[in-house]
């Protein structure tokens, strides 16, 4: 029901906020890896696996995140129409599963996105990962 990919914006700012366009960023699934700069809007592979980000400019520290894949509303819709035949496709394929639309990594830390924090015209909300011992 969906395609194989969909929109998923960049950014990467400071620690104190600062938006810094033009780092070089790589996104990475199990269909691949991608570039882009950011500030920018690319196409990203969909999958049920998460997404790893990095991005790096020389005068900050690495900028690094994991983007959560969550089952979207393609998947209930096979499963109700089609009796689960195509939701298992679209499983096998990635094409049930989206990403957060938007993200901002912050230099020096490690966040992960999820696209159920999402709100209308706003970045996904990044969390520090949680440690356990």
């Amino acid at each position: 029901m969906n395609d194989s990919s969909h929109p998923m914006k960049v950014e990467t700012k400071t620690a104190d906020g600062q938006l810094v366009a033009g780092a070089e960023c790589k996104l990475t699934n199990d269909y691949g890896s991608i570039t882009v700069k950011s500030g920018d809007t690319t196409q990203v592979r969909r999958s049920s696996k998460d997404l790893d980000i990095t991005c790096v400019q020389p005068q900050n520290p690495e900028a690094k995140a994991r983007a959560i894949s969550r089952a979207n509303s393609g998947m209930w819709g096979n499963i109700i129409i089609g009796g689960g035949i195509g939701a298992i496709i679209d499983h096998n394929k990635g094409t049930a599963y989206t990403y957060p639309t938007w993200v901002q990594l912050v230099y020096g830390k490690t966040l992960v996105f999820d696209r159920t924090s999402e709100k209308e015209g706003q970045p996904a909300l990044g969390l520090e990962p949680t440690k356990t011992n």
